[in-house]
């Protein structure tokens, strides 16, 4: 008897680096990459049929087994589809890419700015006090949405919060949460607490210029250690009634 030849397993996919103008699944057409990360990438698409402006992130075979991860990332926007900073998801779709069935979740295509080039492109990359409250405001109104869901972010930074309009606030979409689990829920509310709070000190300049901030900020940082904000803001709710009831004694100047 022929000996049975062993079909080679696929290569693995590290990128996708796909290029404008291809057409993926017959019903989008790849107008430029966005972003990559752990679990992927992140394009913006156009709808062959509508024409339409999607966003949609591919996520690499070996990070979304069983396509567990993103069925979990698909769940998670779902249940958040009220709440304005979460980007609203739309469908998926699953396709043939070098020998892999690639999962990829469609969702609108937000035209913003992600938060850390923006400070980068601000005088001495940081923003005033009160634009700063602004934004603080805003990315804690939306977590107060989303922990009343029993949700979380999980990993807040700069690279992962779009700026998509501003002026005298700001209207703010996050990006790649992350699902611990329920036995770590309270753990990463607090996280988001504190990282909220670690974003507006960043944006205002962070260490360099916090001794010279007036009191009402370091009411708010508290030094930035985490036992004392965390005593002071134990929920979200907490923080933005504190940011929309401070009482202004000082005489700092923009």
């Amino acid at each position: 008897m022929p000996k049975k030849i062993k079909k080679k397993a696929p290569k693995r996919v590290e990128e996708f680096d796909f290029k404008p103008g291809i057409v993926i699944a017959n019903k989008y057409t790849v107008i430029k990459k966005l972003g990559e990360g752990w679990e992927g990438e992140v394009y913006k698409i156009q709808e062959k049929n509508t024409k339409i402006i999607r966003a949609a992130k591919f996520f690499f075979p070996h990070r979304n087994k069983k396509n567990k991860v993103a069925a979990t990332y698909a769940k998670l926007l779902h249940k958040l589809s009220h709440c304005p900073i979460v980007i609203q998801y739309y469908t998926h779709e699953v396709f043939e890419h070098e020998g892999h069935q690639v999962t990829c979740l469609i969702s609108e295509y937000v035209d913003g700015e992600i938060l850390s080039s923006f400070l980068e492109r601000q005088p001495r990359e940081r923003i005033g006090v009160f634009r700063a409250l602004h934004l603080l405001h805003s990315l804690i109104t939306g977590l107060e949405a989303m922990h009343a869901a029993k949700l979380y972010h999980g990993d807040l930074h700069s690279e992962n919060v779009i700026i998509k309009r501003y002026g005298l606030g700001f209207d703010l979409k996050l990006l790649d949460m992350y699902d611990w689990g329920q036995k770590e829920r309270r753990a990463n509310m607090e996280g988001d607490i504190i990282d909220s709070i670690q974003l507006f000190y960043e944006a205002i300049g962070g260490k360099k210029t916090y001794k010279s901030q007036p009191p009402e900020v370091k009411q708010i940082c508290m030094g930035m250690k985490r036992n004392l904000i965390l005593e002071k803001f134990k929920t979200a709710r907490d923080l933005r009634l504190y940011l929309e009831n401070i009482n202004w004694q000082s005489s700092y100047k923009e």
